[in-house]
């Protein structure tokens, strides 16, 4: 007996657009036993017209997850956990714990004199701080002290280990990677130190001393590591780099001032796979809708406001996380008239311009504002 299938016939020319017949049913049920298939019969499927995102877009406010977060601490220790973290699960990305796309995040808590143990893996990871005082990564024995909106690498096969000092207050930090990714391309690595813990071989902050001076480079470094030799980028600097250049444009239609985090010796990303921006949106700013392949997620750093995803409205605040799928509309607004607002992002940009596949398109009608949906 032959068992009914989806068909994925389109009625348009240079598509696959076979009928079923009981002769057919019968020979494709004679290919699966031999695991293989027709590909008339999911042409269409698996090569859309355009990118079909599995994702959605979602909106996840701090002020809902923050008690969560802290009531880990009283649940599980560091120890026992490896890593306390509540991570965002998208709901169309579950079966691989994505926020997005093929990009994980979570929120990460530390208590004071409490660290993780050092540990390395084949996917690239970022912190970017939320709260909290005394905060500190290591990174290859690299060690840097943390702040409220640092932004911290800890690139593909490092050893790292994070912890708050002793006289710190409790931290929340949001972690990305590109565990989904990784694991995808069944490349995933994961080591735990010998020892625990690294020693601390340089100056504490030795890599902003000597990486993060703009238009310098100093004489006698050397990097031949394909991520960034900055490791950390300060809040305060980064904001300052932001009203600079926005008192001398005008800026993206579609992002407003932005700027990249990039690797200083090369100008590119910062890690392979990963790049990371922060953008400002000047007082009742609100900018034009596109869309590109990658997929973005975000964090408010600084104001509130709102933004316009696939026609839906997300209205944000400080500390609030969201998502933008591939291929979907978006468009920002800062809804203050008196105060800008900052967002900083990381995105699979480096993926997808490194293979081709980087793609951008402006929405053209309503003078480039999506109306809104139900």
């Amino acid at each position: 007996m032959t068992k009914a299938r989806e068909n994925y016939r389109e009625d348009v020319a240079g598509r696959a657009n076979v009928e079923d017949t009981p002769e057919l049913l019968a020979y494709y049920n004679d290919l699966e036993r031999l695991d293989a298939g027709a590909l008339w019969t999911v042409a269409n499927k698996i090569e859309p017209w355009q990118p079909k995102s599995a994702s959605v877009p979602v909106l996840w406010r701090y002020r809902d997850l923050r008690d969560h977060v802290l009531r880990s601490v009283d649940l599980v220790t560091p120890e026992k956990a490896g890593r306390r973290v509540i991570y965002l699960n998208n709901p169309g990305r579950q079966d691989v714990a994505a926020a997005v796309g093929w990009l994980y995040s979570g929120l990460q808590v530390m208590h004071p004199g409490e660290t993780a143990s050092a540990h390395a893996h084949s996917a690239s990871a970022l912190r970017f701080i939320m709260e909290g005082a005394g905060a500190y990564t290591i990174v290859d024995g690299h060690k840097m002290t943390l702040g409220a909106n640092d932004f911290v690498l800890t690139p593909n096969g490092t050893w790292h280990e994070h912890g708050v000092a002793e006289d710190g207050a409790p931290c929340i930090w949001q972690d990305g990677l590109d565990i989904p990714l990784v694991n995808a391309l069944e490349a995933n690595f994961y080591a735990v130190h010998e020892d625990l813990r690294q020693v601390v071989g340089y100056p504490v902050n030795d890599s902003t001393a000597i990486w993060a001076n703009p238009g310098l480079q100093p004489v006698g470094t050397d990097w031949g590591k394909p991520y960034s030799p900055l490791l950390k980028f300060e809040w305060g600097p980064t904001y300052e780099a932001l009203q600079r250049y926005s008192r001398v444009t005008d800026g993206s239609p579609y992002d407003g001032v932005l700027m990249n985090y990039v690797n200083p010796l090369t100008g590119g990303p910062v890690m392979q796979t990963i790049g990371a921006s922060m953008q400002l949106l000047r007082p009742g700013e609100r900018t034009k809708a596109h869309r590109h392949t990658g997929s973005f997620i975000y964090q408010v750093a600084k104001g509130k406001g709102y933004s316009i995803i696939d026609g839906k409205r997300f209205d944000w605040q400080e500390r609030d996380i969201f998502c933008v799928p591939s291929w979907a509309w978006h468009e920002h607004g800062n809804a203050s008239e008196s105060e800008d607002a900052c967002l900083f992002t990381f995105n699979d940009l480096p993926v997808m311009q490194s293979l081709g596949l980087y793609r951008e398109e402006a929405f053209g009608d309503n003078d480039g504002q999506q109306p809104l949906v139900a």
